[in-house]
């Protein structure tokens, strides 16, 4: 199989721990050709991991973009509001794209991508990484057998994760949607997306309710400081960042892990270090006292062609993540839990069958095991030079973020259903 090059502009998590690490993992099939980002310390240790000359380790995107074309194809992983300059930037450079979720922060933005992918006749690949786990392509098979008669209802839920939450949503990059996304767009996107391409129709209207229920200043306890170093009622504090990022628990660095979460607050995590992080960096912030404003509940509910219905629900409240799932048809229904790569489905005569799938193991699991796969299949195609559309081809994407664009202004309208006008 030919080689493929490639550069990344954004190296958080997943710009380095995913791209970065399939590359490093499978030297005959990728090759980092240069890299962008912001922090000094995030290029450094990609220079010298990736083996990539300095003169190709950039500050911004937007240098990156201005050389001649570097490689076959870009990874954009840069924060939301990002994405469509960068996208367009790389577009008329040459490259193919595979595109970090959300594509735009608006529907414009989403159909400004899609024109310019058609125009430069690339391939811009949505980094909607459920359509490749073996999960949820299990239970798309089970419904196209038809297997459980016509699906009437979907049952889903996002279970966020109180660390995830407190950690992306209220001290993170993602905690205010003017300056990433909504929720229900930056996070949930993948579940809008997954949920309606499962059931194979179109969305009709959406509506939503949702708010901020607990990250705020009046939920502070009595006595709560202003940084969790300062704080002399943490102990009962179950967002504590010194015991969740120094001394327990499998994020903590005196534990010897350092891996995403902590490494985000420093790519060389030692306790000196991330004890400095937490007493002036935004991690160390008290989860009642921060500037965030995205929800931390939200249910969206879908109707789509001919009736069928899909309820989901994002909740902060868990003490995981993953997601749960609920598929009812006309003759049986399929529950999963996508955490325990497990499926149990039963028909109206008296059959059922239980299946535990297989998940990638190693660095490249994530996401159920989607994130390898979908890696995998760009690098094959490009590889190919077919003109094939993967799964999550942004022709694909549009609707998902139209849903919950829709489904964020149905939550701020109090609930008003909102009709899906592709």
């Amino acid at each position: 199989m030919k080689r493929i090059t490639m550069v990344i502009a954004g190296l958080g998590g997943r710009g380095h721990d995913i791209y970065g690490n399939y590359a490093m993992e499978h030297p005959d099939e990728v090759e980092i050709a240069a890299v962008a980002d912001p922090r000094p310390e995030r290029l450094e240790l990609a220079q010298r991991e990736w083996n990539i000359p300095a003169e190709r380790c950039f500050a911004t995107a937007e240098e990156l973009f201005a050389q001649p074309q570097l490689a076959d194809a870009a990874v954009i992983a840069t924060q939301d509001r990002q994405h469509v300059v960068h996208a367009e930037a790389a577009l008329k450079g040459g490259y193919h794209l595979l595109l970090e979720k959300p594509v735009a922060v608006d529907i414009e933005g989403c159909l400004e991508v899609l024109r310019l992918a058609r125009r430069y006749q690339r391939h811009v690949v949505v980094c909607h990484v459920l359509r490749y786990t073996p999960f949820y392509n299990a239970i798309k098979r089970i419904i196209e057998d038809g297997r459980i008669g016509e699906v009437v209802t979907i049952q889903a839920m996002e279970q966020v994760g109180y660390w995830h939450q407190a950690h992306s949503y209220v001290r993170g990059n993602w905690r205010r949607a003017d300056e990433s996304s909504p929720m229900i767009l930056a996070k949930c996107c993948h579940d809008m997306d997954i949920l309606i391409w499962l059931t194979g129709k179109r969305a009709r209207y959406v509506s939503s309710y949702g708010n901020n229920y607990l990250f705020r200043a009046e939920k502070a306890p009595a006595g709560a400081a202003q940084r969790c170093m300062d704080c002399a009622v943490r102990a009962g504090c179950p967002y504590d960042a010194v015991r969740y990022y120094l001394e327990s628990g499998r994020t903590s660095v005196r534990a010897g892990r350092v891996h995403w979460p902590i490494n985000v607050l420093d790519p060389h995590p030692t306790p000196e270090n991330i004890e400095q992080a937490l007493r002036t960096g935004p991690y160390g912030r008290c989860v009642y006292h921060c500037d965030n404003d995205v929800v931390d509940h939200q249910v969206v509910n879908i109707e789509l062609d001919g009736g069928t219905t899909i309820n989901f629900t994002m909740s902060a409240f868990t003490e995981r993540c993953y997601r749960t799932i609920k598929v009812m048809g006309t003759h049986g229904c399929v529950e999963g839990n996508m955490d325990l790569s497990h499926l149990v489905w039963h028909d109206f005569f008296g059959h059922s069958e239980e299946m535990d799938l297989n998940v990638t193991d190693g660095s490249m699991a994530g996401h159920g095991g989607g994130d390898a796969v979908m890696v995998k299949q760009f690098v094959e195609l490009l590889a190919s030079g077919r003109d094939d559309e993967m799964l999550s081809s942004v022709e694909h994407s549009i609707e998902s973020h139209l849903v919950a664009l829709l489904a964020e202004r149905s939550r701020l309208e109090h609930g008003r259903s909102l009709p899906v006008e592709l």
